[in-house]
């Protein structure tokens, strides 16, 4: 395809090199991503040691913005015939990959295809469920992977005398007596208000977010997160909002500096938090698993993922799909994601590298870095807790934090917010089965 970009005097001149001198003969693989900071140097250095570990592949990772910045620049390069060979997408855009037929080339077809030895069940199947089929395909490559956890200032809890909460009925006890001795603004709080208070809590309960095991097993599921569970816990928080025992942050993490800057002594949000606690908080911290309802049978149950994979996109050569699969063999090596969850805080995506890594003791040191991991591993994933495969997700949060800060501010009843989200939600999904690429 590089060809087509020059003369046939430089095509000419290209292949004559490659033919006279075999170091030349380097097969390009592109990667787009969305990483900054320390998580693109860790990019890099993944990179860097894949080229200088053979002579045949040169990987080059590319940062193309944001997550949503990056699929579209990737979904758009692909409709001008100059997609990357791997472009890094954040899980809640997986429906929409798969949904692009012929756009993408599914993991599991590209390791079979290019002979490379793969085996789906060395990965972790909290992990790699989300992005596979119901018969456990594995569609694309985890890469980065989170999840929620409750972070928690124990600097502040030793003030006021309390153990760490386990309950949500023991969080809103704890967050009062935080409020009423020092955190007027803010008992408790967190962010991604749908990820953690809906999807979060949907599956970590076993009950259903949507019909199809969340969308996995169909694009024509029916959301149905407005029963009894879910409503009683947007209730709890309506109540609670209105003294700022429980104070809104915001639909996505914007709010995080409320924990760092010791406001807010309990705080929901991703585990990818770490590198920002540990970097700005002045006081003892720990990330603790979510809360759970006593009264519900089960629970807790396993956590979902948040962060992102690794999508092969279509139209390229045998040879190409070669080299991408040899650099996932690379990312997959032991060593290499045990280096990858220590350097980023993102969770190992292997069962050998998890065990490596505790058996280091690694986690002595820093227990809320296995946190996410023995939640996602707490019990064995149901079609209620592998995760969801929502089409048109962003655009669905939207709607749903919508209604929800409509039930907040009192405008609506909890019922008739989480009502309204379904139906509007409903109503969206149906148009996403209507404009799916086929």
């Amino acid at each position: 395809m590089a060809l087509r970009h020059f003369g046939a005097a430089a095509a000419f001149a290209i292949t004559v090199g490659m033919s006279a001198s075999p170091a030349l003969a380097v097969t390009e693989i592109q990667w787009w991503h969305a990483m900054t900071g320390a998580n693109n140097d860790v990019i890099v250095k993944l990179a860097t040691d894949f080229n200088a570990s053979q002579s045949d592949y040169k990987v080059i990772p590319t940062y193309k913005g944001n997550y949503p910045d990056t699929m579209n620049a990737g979904i758009a390069a692909f409709r001008a015939g100059n997609a990357p060979h791997i472009m890094q997408v954040f899980e809640v855009g997986t429906a929409t990959m798969m949904a692009a037929t012929g756009a993408v080339k599914p993991v599991y077809k590209l390791m079979a295809d290019a002979g490379e030895k793969f085996d789906p069940k060395i990965y972790l199947p909290a992990i790699t469920g989300y992005y596979s089929t119901s018969k456990g395909e594995m569609l694309s490559f985890p890469f980065n992977s989170s999840s929620t956890v409750m972070w928690v200032n124990l600097d502040e809890f030793k003030k006021v005398n309390a153990e760490i909460p386990k309950t949500w009925p023991e969080v809103f006890e704890v967050a009062k007596k935080l409020h009423d001795n020092g955190h007027p603004t803010c008992g408790f709080s967190g962010s991604w208000i749908t990820w953690v208070n809906l999807e979060q809590l949907s599956a970590w309960h076993n009950v259903p977010l949507s019909t199809k095991a969340n969308g996995l097993d169909g694009f024509d599921t029916k959301l149905e997160f407005n029963g009894p569970l879910q409503v009683k816990h947007l209730e709890k928080l309506v109540e609670l909002q209105k003294d700022k025992t429980y104070d809104y942050a915001g639909r996505t993490n914007t709010g995080e500096g409320r924990f760092t800057s010791g406001e807010c002594a309990i705080y929901l949000t991703s585990s990818a938090f770490f590198g920002n606690v540990k970097a700005q908080a002045k006081f003892n911290f720990n990330a603790v698993p979510m809360p759970y309802y006593p009264d519900v049978k089960g629970a807790p149950q396993n956590s979902i993922i948040g962060g992102a994979s690794l999508w092969v996109m279509g139209g390229k050569s045998a040879e190409e799909y070669k080299g991408v699969a040899k650099f996932l063999t690379f990312l997959s090596d032991t060593d290499r994601q045990v280096y990858i969850h220590k350097a980023s805080g993102y969770l190992p995506i292997t069962k050998a590298a998890y065990e490596k890594a505790k058996a280091e003791g690694f986690y002595k040191d820093q227990p809320y870095l296995e946190t996410p991991l023995l939640e996602l591993t707490n019990k064995e994933p149901t079609e209620n807790s592998r995760g969801l495969r929502l089409g048109n997700m962003v655009q669905l949060r939207d709607v749903w934090s919508e209604e929800i800060e409509q039930a907040l501010a009192g405008k609506k009843t909890a019922k008739q917010a989480l009502d309204a989200a379904v139906e509007r939600g409903n109503t969206m999904l149906r148009q996403f089965e209507k404009t799916a690429v086929k």
